[in-house]
């Protein structure tokens, strides 16, 4: 992670300081149910609480103690003795690392998808706003980047809508799935803490209990979690992708907000390019990078090794201060987009009409021309529209071929551009009703 790509809100999970902050709260709140079941002293779990609540603790000082015992937790527990005094005895009791780090994690994901859910509900708020504004400005629809029919930027808008709504139904289900505690101790067994002391520090943290930890969560929880990160990203690629072929000098039917003041190119003032979906594509390259060390994550030895660890480490803050960025650039993005309704008219309209040329194979098959010659009629005239040989409709009416099954009137009526936008309003409630 580096700051350029971050906002404060995400990055604050994930620094030193809330991070032993959360462990501190599992520990005490741990202290807490044991000294409910008279295991501790109910005056030592309240000193523990007073000695560690609002503590800003030393992270240079824990790194000194790391470097001595080479244990993380263990260096945290040591300073926080220092914060504590003499109660300090009884934190940890019956704990393993593991079930610190895990369920902090847990904590800190559960948050980080809260940030992101926001950044979702931004992103869908500036679709729904763009897909209702263009809801029939008409463009030309491309498959294999060539013109096929026409559509409307505003259904262009509504395929992305749907699309980060599926995106943020899963990110609820990964979020739910991701926040669980495990408080089991060595091995999951519970040998030397009583399980219902997980029952009490999950409810305080607001997660669910590990039905079976083996003393580390299962990490195919980790690996949905993680999955959905990519998908989200995938899906930012996907618009972002979308905006920059929009935006090429040639096509020029959408560009991203260019600023007064803004520079293009240090080489070549004329230059507006698209640099926020580019940053975007690659973006989504990073969170997606960050999946497959998750799927390999799954698969520990017997109850437990710390082959996840140092993955998780770099994967964890990374995937989820990349997403919130990103999320919130693409919202930014969208909302600011400028979109040249004239220029798609203009493209649309680039090959004299042939986009209509599959309501002319059909209204031929009507009439009693066998699909195999209809198309070789179409795409004769088509091809001879394509080469600038003149007007697809003139150019229909004019072949012999075509008028011995279809009058001049018929023809034109095939070219009403109204026909193929007349159900914009059907897949339109079916994105947005009750949304």
């Amino acid at each position: 992670m580096i700051s350029r790509y971050a906002r404060p809100e995400m990055t604050q999970i994930w620094d030193a300081q809330s991070k032993y902050q959360i462990w501190f709260e599992i520990e005490a709140h741990a202290c807490d149910a044991m000294a409910n079941a008279g295991v501790i002293p109910q005056e030592a779990a309240e000193q523990i609480w007073a000695g560690g609540k609002n503590v800003q603790f030393d992270v240079e000082r824990i790194d000194e103690i790391e470097r001595e015992v080479k244990h993380d937790v263990i260096a945290f527990l040591t300073h926080l003795a220092e914060h504590v005094g003499e109660p300090a005895r009884f934190v940890h009791q019956g704990l393993t690392s593991s079930d610190v780090l895990d369920t902090c994690l847990s904590v800190q994901l559960e948050r980080a998808s809260g940030l992101l859910l926001k950044g979702m509900d931004r992103v869908l708020s500036a679709l729904k706003k763009q897909a209702f504004e263009h809801k029939n400005s008409i463009c030309i629809g491309r498959s294999h980047g060539i013109h096929a029919e026409p559509t409307t930027f505003g259904l262009k808008m509504a395929q992305g809508f749907a699309e980060f709504s599926r995106g943020r139904e899963r990110l609820e289900a990964a979020r739910k799935e991701i926040a669980v505690c495990a408080i089991s101790g060595a091995v999951g067994t519970f040998a030397n803490i009583d399980p219902m002391v997980e029952t009490h520090v999950a409810k305080m943290l607001n997660l669910a209990v590990e039905p079976v930890s083996t003393q580390v969560i299962p990490r195919d929880r980790h690996a949905v979690f993680f999955s959905t990160l990519g998908v989200i990203a995938s899906s930012i690629e996907r618009l972002a992708t979308e905006i920059r072929h929009l935006q090429r000098t040639e096509v020029a039917e959408a560009e991203e907000f260019f600023a007064k003041g803004q520079k293009g190119s240090s080489a070549m003032p004329h230059k507006r390019n698209p640099i926020l979906t580019e940053n975007l594509t690659g973006l989504a390259r990073l969170i997606r990078g960050c999946v497959t060390p998750a799927l390999e994550n799954v698969a520990l030895w017997h109850e437990r090794d710390i082959s996840h660890s140092s993955v998780e480490r770099a994967i964890a803050p990374d995937a989820t201060i990349h997403l919130d960025f990103a999320l919130h650039r693409m919202a930014g993005v969208i909302e600011n987009l400028v979109v040249h309704k004239e220029k798609m008219l203009e493209n649309l309209n680039l090959h004299g009409g042939i986009h209509n040329s599959q309501r002319v194979l059909l209204a031929l098959t009507q009439k009693g021309a066998s699909r195999e010659e209809a198309y070789r009629l179409v795409q004769r005239n088509a091809m001879a529209a394509w080469g600038g040989k003149g007007g697809f409709e003139d150019l229909l009416r004019a072949d012999e071929d075509v008028t011995a099954f279809l009058r001049g009137e018929e023809i034109a009526a095939l070219f009403d551009l109204g026909y193929h936008i007349r159900h914009v309003d059907t897949i339109f409630a079916r994105v947005f009703d009750d949304r």
